[in-house]
């Protein structure tokens, strides 16, 4: 109990302080895990929807596929983008193992499936005839996409939560990838983890409050958006 009340002091005074290296952190795991959220908003609606809205042949299993991504083992991805990089890789050439943008570059694999099945079936749960009524109103194909993307866009918030929440706390492929390298790839999660492994827990303790502030703060923001529509 004593840790846990010397942790929350830790943090508070972190906070206050403004401590350089805690705010390089903080501004880093942000930076990396917003980039990450919006790589995979982008892909992830379009993938989904487009599953959503076509009939083809192996539709069952791409969906059933797409399930079972929302569910990767994050040490797992960084297992495979860590083969594909490595400099004897396919794309070690790239150089960019031990970095932030291969930290990036994990993370949106890890939330792109989150936010493609959820923005599958936000589009599937709309009305099924809602598209032939906004196709006979003289809507374009493309029209009637944002449309639909609009109607579904409280759930769809729900996906960025979803995704970005699944990237901020990962730990496993971004010490695998990024490396944990002090003012370079050091993240929330990695330094935590350190500081675990160190027995400096107040400071880990602190680092994980501070995780669990930021993920509120965006968190919190994203519900004002979400709900602001039901409020009025």
């Amino acid at each position: 109990m004593d840790l846990i009340i010397q942790g929350i002091i830790k943090a508070f005074e972190l906070i206050i302080s403004f401590d350089p290296e805690v705010l390089g952190i903080t501004w880093l795991s942000l930076k990396i895990s917003g980039t990450a959220t919006l790589i995979s908003l982008f892909i992830g609606v379009s993938i989904g929807t487009a599953v959503a809205l076509n009939n083809f042949y192996g539709k069952r299993l791409v969906i059933s596929l797409i399930n079972t991504g929302m569910s990767l083992p994050p040490v797992v991805v960084g297992l495979f983008v860590i083969i594909l990089i490595w400099r004897n890789g396919p794309f070690g050439f790239l150089e960019i193992l031990y970095t932030p943008t291969a930290i990036i570059i994990a993370q949106a694999i890890i939330a792109t499936p989150i936010v493609m099945g959820i923005s599958l079936a936000a589009i599937q749960s709309l009305p099924p005839n809602l598209r032939l009524q906004i196709l006979s109103l003289g809507a374009s194909r493309s029209q009637m996409v944002w449309i639909l993307i609009k109607e579904a866009r409280l759930p769809l918030l729900a996906a960025v939560m979803a995704g970005f929440g699944g990237v901020i706390s990962e730990v496993g492929a971004s010490i695998m990838v990024g490396g944990n390298i002090k003012g370079y790839s050091r993240v929330l999660t990695t330094a935590t983890v350190m500081e675990t492994g160190k027995g400096n827990f107040d400071i880990a303790i602190a680092l994980g409050i501070i995780l669990l502030i930021l993920a509120f703060i965006i968190n919190a923001v994203l519900t004002q958006v979400q709900q602001r529509r039901n409020i009025q």
